[in-house]
């Protein structure tokens, strides 16, 4: 079971709890994540998911812009849904997880 399954399997299911789990392993973890967001310019968005605050949130067309065509297709692949839902899942997802990942606001 990975990291995440437990964190929003109740939410979403198992089935893409483990793929989210294994998405965010493959952007290497929680600190890979946040430093592909900052390096789009979405620092304060995925920073607010890390703090103890509450949460920014994302579009499907930041998502988009910060993980990049073939890592969208791959995960809605993954899934059986097409990229745009593919960042559109993520979007509602994965501000989620990473708070949840960080409870005391340290990555």
């Amino acid at each position: 079971m990975g990291l995440f399954d437990g964190i929003v399997g109740g939410v979403v299911g198992a089935g893409v709890a483990t793929i989210l789990n294994d998405f965010i392993q493959k952007q290497g973890g929680v600190r890979g994540i946040v430093a592909q967001f900052e390096k789009q310019g979405l620092g304060p968005t995925v920073k607010s998911w890390v703090s103890t605050g509450e949460n920014q949130p994302i579009t499907p067309d930041q998502v988009h812009r910060a993980v990049g065509y073939e890592k969208l297709q791959e995960l809605g692949t993954k899934l059986g849904i097409s990229v745009d839902q593919a960042a559109a899942k993520l979007s509602e997802l994965l501000p989620q997880a990473i708070d949840k990942a960080t409870p005391r606001g340290n990555v």
